[in-house]
């Protein structure tokens, strides 16, 4: 009982201490795992009494940040990211997965829910839609850029053109199909789940859509790398792996 006790006290000293020296730790990420980080978020900073300012953007320009040299103590980075190495900017040993998520289709909320279980199937119905939205790939959006390889697959991105609507990210994307500009709107779960007026009707097929895998670094540069371990550490943790799921993400590789 004396030893627990002292380690009560002792883990409430480290808690104090911990608390008067907090830190502001520095994150960059893809919009596609915002959601899930800042409600992981909060959680941290109860149990470190650090803090975390994440910033988010599409998946190009956040590696087109770590390979610039931004400032910043953990980056989350997709797959492929060889340029982000080889940038010196990462510490390639701190190599962490967090999760993966898929470009799924939307329908505006309480529309029927077409049949997407084969590439057939999707092929069809985009080929009947009247207009379709989806992330700008030219602006590195992640979901964009799955995308434009989706309907390469399929053999129809040519005929789609005519029926496209560019959107800024995923947002933009559910918005256009909230207000109905759009039969179907295309982005990750992840950013489908969050937007008011539209519903998720799953995701495509693996054979004509990979999933988008995502890790976290530490970077070369950061003034704080124990915080930072911590917070990789607790991003991909059990818990996280909760948070990742119901954002419409899968856990780990």
């Amino acid at each position: 009982m004396k030893y627990l006790l002292s380690s009560a006290v002792l883990a409430l000293a480290l808690a104090s201490s911990t608390g008067a020296n907090a830190i502001e730790l520095t994150l960059i990420a893809p919009g596609g795992i915002r959601a899930a980080l800042q409600q992981l978020f909060p959680a941290f900073e109860a149990k470190t009494g650090n803090t975390v300012k994440g910033t988010f953007g599409s998946g190009g320009g956040t590696k087109a940040r770590v390979v610039k040299g931004d400032p910043f103590d953990v980056p989350v980075v997709q797959v492929p990211y060889d340029d982000v190495i080889k940038s010196g900017h990462v510490v390639v040993a701190s190599e962490t997965p967090l999760a993966n998520v898929s470009v799924g289709l939307a329908v505006r909320s309480g529309a029927p829910k077409p049949d997407m279980s084969s590439a057939d199937a999707v092929k069809k119905l985009l080929l009947g839609a009247k207009f379709i939205s989806y992330p700008n790939a030219a602006n590195g959006a992640a979901a964009g850029v799955s995308f434009d390889e989706t309907l390469a697959k399929l053999g129809i991105a040519d005929q789609m053109k005519p029926k496209i609507k560019i959107a800024q990210g995923g947002a933009g994307a559910m918005k256009m199909l909230a207000d109905g500009e759009v039969d179907y709107g295309l982005t990750f779960v992840s950013e489908i789940i969050t937007e008011p007026g539209v519903e998720a009707v799953g995701p495509l097929p693996r054979d004509i859509s990979t999933p988008t895998f995502l890790s976290a670094f530490l970077s070369a540069d950061s003034k704080n790398p124990e915080a930072a371990k911590a917070l990789i550490g607790y991003l991909s943790s059990p818990e996280a792996a909760v948070v990742y799921k119901q954002r419409g993400m899968l856990p780990g590789k």
